[in-house]
């Protein structure tokens, strides 16, 4: 194995001049991280699968909401099973697969993580209407309209990073400064509008309508206090009010924090617009915006009974017997 002046071995030996070195094998606390890093995947796509088996399967299942819980959980499956393995590759080895996979692994990551972000918008719009408009919802929201909001949301999403990531599309592996590695970099106008369409704006959005939803869901539960006073004190009346403020404001206070968390330290280095970070910050600050789609399917899934129900019969392989798609989930 041909090596450098100072023993450094090189990702492509036969390119003396041209070939980046190979990473320096990991420490023990990296070697712990990056095992870490491989149970979120696992468990993120374990997750995603088994709403998408759920969802897909039974027939009780179908219905508009979960169709946008359908299309976050293959946005997500995704990211487990191909996103984040690659991302920890990326970051501890050697890239051999050229400029133009690399080109192309960088354009399939945003087009997900964007969908899925548009997703979580999506499912934020359906609970505003379901909870602020209950008796328009099944006339706002039918099964036509949602598959043709997803359908426009990925093809959004498609569009969009074209147009964002069109110019390292042209040029594949034009700000490589060796061959071996596989690194973006998005001009300052592109930079914005990643920055606008892809964080700000869905933070706005998803915020905004939660606002709304947590202030309706408080005036219900006081106007269903009001209700039973002739029966209970003012004393009980209060507390079960206090129960059902405080359960209203800590669901959807998870919902916000954990999108935030998972957020905001990406985009706050992108908007420093420096390299403030080392190779292990960064790599992390980019697995965090991933382990998102780890949390989705805890957050939008696992409180719903039926997922629960539904894990059981998949779990126990029920899901294989004939007639088992109109088993009573619900």
């Amino acid at each position: 194995m041909m090596e450098t002046q100072d023993g450094a071995e090189l990702c492509f030996p036969e390119l003396l001049n041209t070939s980046c070195r190979k990473p320096a094998p990991p420490w023990h606390p990296a070697v712990l991280f990056h095992i870490l890093l491989s149970s979120i995947s696992v468990v993120t796509a374990t997750l995603n699968l088994l709403v998408i088996i759920s969802v897909s399967h039974f027939r009780q299942l179908h219905f508009p909401s979960n169709l946008l819980l359908l299309s976050l959980a293959i946005s997500d499956f995704l990211v487990g099973l191909i996103l984040i393995p690659t991302e920890i590759l990326r970051q501890t080895a050697c890239w051999f697969l050229g400029d133009l996979m690399c080109s192309l692994y960088i354009y399939v990551s945003y087009i997900i993580t964007f969908s899925s972000i548009g997703d979580m918008v999506l499912i934020s719009v359906d609970r505003y209407i379901a909870i602020c408009h209950p008796l328009h919802y099944s006339t706002r929201v039918t099964v036509r309209k949602v598959q043709i909001s997803v359908c426009l949301c990925w093809l959004f999403s498609l569009v969009f990073i074209t147009l964002l990531l069109q110019e390292d599309l042209h040029r594949p592996g034009s700000y490589h400064s060796c061959r071996g590695e596989c690194l973006y970099v998005i001009n300052s106008t592109a930079g914005i509008f990643d920055i606008i369409f892809c964080f700000i704006l869905p933070i706005a959005i998803i915020i905004t309508l939660y606002m709304r939803v947590f202030v309706v869901a408080v005036s219900q539960a006081r106007a269903m206090c009001s209700h039973v006073t002739a029966v209970r004190n003012k004393q009980s009346v209060k507390a079960t009010a206090n129960k059902s403020e405080l359960k209203a404001a800590r669901t959807l206070g998870v919902v916000v924090l954990v999108f935030l968390l998972c957020f905001c330290p990406f985009y706050c280095v992108a908007l420093s617009g420096e390299n403030v970070l080392n190779a292990s910050a960064a790599a992390f600050v980019n697995i965090l915006y991933y382990f998102n789609s780890c949390l989705n399917p805890v957050i939008y899934a696992l409180f719903y009974p039926w997922f629960r129900k539904a894990i059981k019969l998949i779990a126990t392989l029920q899901i294989l017997r004939p007639g088992s798609s109109e088993a009573n989930i619900l």
